[in-house]
C-alpha cells in the first residue's frame, strides 16, 4: 500500500515538473511553407485574396464536413474576414493589408492562439512561388499540444504544406479549363448605366473591377436605383503594347438619371449597336485567347470592326454566382461596321429622265458618349 502511495506521489511530482517545464518553454513560434503553384501570379493572388475560395484549399476547413463558415460583407482585400467553427477547430482570419499580386498580410485567431500571417507571391519557373508564413505566440494548451505532437512548427507546417498542395490542384483544374465560342453577329440593345471611367493598366482590370463595381452598386442601393442586368466593362481604347486602356466600369440601371457635376460616378447611355459576340467560359485570364480567336474569325469572314470603341465585356457568370472559375462566363461584344447599301440605280430613258427617289429623312438618334 505504501509503495502505491509513493508511486502516486512520484507521478504527481513528475506531472507537476512536466507542467512547469512546458509552461516555462518559449511560446514564440514561426512557421514557414513554400510551394510552386502551376498558375500565373495574378491568378493565384486573386484566388487566395478572396475568402470564399478558402474552403477549397485550406486543409483545416476542407477536411471538416461539419465546419460552418461566415464571411464579412466584402470577402476580398483589406478588412475582409472569414470565421469558421468546426468539430475540432474554431478561429477567424482578417486581411490587414494587400499589395497587388505580390503579398497579403493577415491576423489569425486559431483555437485561441493569435498569429500574424504573411503570404507572398513571386513569379518563378513553372508558375508562382507562394510562401506562407505565420508568426505567433502559443498559449499553455497549445504548448501542451506542441509538446505531445512534436512541435507547433512541425504541426502547422504540415497544415500549410497540405493547403498549398490543395491550392495547386484546385487552380490547376479550375484555371486551366476554358473554352471560346464565336456566337456570330447579334444586336446589342440600348441600356442606361452608371459608370466610373479612367485609364488603367490592362493587367490591373480585375483588381480595379473588384473595387469599382461594389462602389457603384452601393451607390445604386443608397439612391434606390434598381439594377437592370449584369456588370459590364467598355474598353474605349485597348493598347496591348503599352498595357494601357481607357475603360469604363458600368452597372446597368432601368431608367436614365443625371448625376451631379464633379461626381466620380457618372450616368451614361449605351446606344443599340450590331456586334460580333464571343463567349469565354472559364477563368478571365484567358481573355487574350478569346480576343485572338475573334480576330482570326473576323479576318476569315471579312468582318470589319467599328472603331467606336474597342469592345464591351459582360460578366454573365462570375465569382458571385460560382466559386469555380471553370464555370465563369464572360460575353464579349465587338462593334462592327454596318454594311454599305449601294446607291439606288438610276435608269436613263430617251428624251426623259426618271429621277432617283428623294432620300428619306430619319429621326436622329441621341448621340452616344462613345
Amino acid at each position: 500500500m505504501r509503495i502505491i502511495k509513493y508511486l502516486f506521489l512520484l507521478f504527481l511530482l513528475s506531472l507537476v515538473a512536466l507542467t512547469i517545464y512546458i509552461a516555462t518553454q518559449k511560446g514564440n513560434f514561426t512557421v514557414k511553407s513554400s510551394k510552386v503553384i502551376n498558375s500565373p501570379k495574378a491568378t493565384v493572388f486573386g484566388y487566395v485574396n478572396d475568402y470564399k475560395n478558402w474552403q477549397k484549399f485550406s486543409s483545416w476547413i476542407a477536411s471538416d464536413k461539419d465546419v460552418k463558415l461566415s464571411y464579412s460583407p466584402t470577402t476580398i482585400g483589406n478588412g475582409s474576414t472569414l470565421t469558421w467553427e468546426g468539430s475540432n477547430d474554431i478561429g477567424n482570419i482578417q486581411t490587414l493589408y494587400t499589395k497587388g499580386n505580390d503579398s497579403i498580410v493577415q491576423k489569425m485567431e486559431f483555437n485561441g492562439t493569435s498569429s500574424d500571417v504573411f503570404l507572398s507571391f513571386k513569379d518563378t519557373v513553372g508558375g508562382t512561388k507562394v510562401t506562407w508564413k505565420s508568426v505567433g505566440k502559443m498559449d499553455f494548451m497549445m504548448k501542451i499540444n506542441s509538446f505531445l505532437t512534436g512541435g507547433t512548427q512541425s504541426t502547422l507546417a504540415k497544415v500549410y504544406d497540405k493547403s498549398l498542395a490543395n491550392l495547386d490542384k484546385t487552380l490547376d483544374f479550375e484555371n486551366n479549363t476554358f473554352s471560346v465560342k464565336i456566337n456570330g453577329i447579334v444586336k446589342k440593345l440600348e441600356t442606361f448605366y452608371l459608370r466610373q471611367s479612367f485609364t488603367s493598366k490592362i493587367s490591373d482590370i480585375t483588381r480595379n473591377a473588384n473595387v469599382v463595381f461594389p462602389k457603384i452598386i452601393t451607390f445604386c442601393k443608397q439612391n434606390n436605383l434598381p439594377l437592370n442586368g449584369r456588370p459590364f466593362i467598355i474598353y474605349h481604347t485597348y493598347d496591348t503594347i503599352n498595357d494601357l486602356t481607357k475603360v469604363s466600369f458600368c452597372i446597368p440601371i432601368k431608367e436614365q438619371i443625371f448625376t451631379s457635376e464633379g461626381s466620380e460616378i457618372l450616368a451614361g447611355k449605351l446606344v443599340a449597336f450590331e456586334a460580333l459576340k464571343t463567349s469565354l467560359t472559364g477563368n478571365y485570364t484567358y481573355k487574350k485567347e478569346a480576343l485572338e480567336k475573334t480576330t482570326e474569325y473576323t479576318t476569315s469572314k471579312h468582318i470589319l470592326i467599328d472603331s467606336t470603341f474597342s469592345h464591351l465585356e459582360i460578366f454573365t457568370i462570375g465569382k458571385n454566382e460560382s466559386l469555380n472559375p471553370s464555370k465563369w462566363l464572360t460575353d464579349i461584344y465587338f462593334p462592327i461596321k454596318p454594311k454599305v447599301i449601294p446607291a439606288p440605280y438610276r435608269k436613263v430613258v430617251k428624251d426623259s429622265t426618271v429621277a432617283a427617289p428623294a432620300p428619306s429623312t430619319k429621326k436622329s438618334v441621341e448621340e452616344s458618349e462613345f
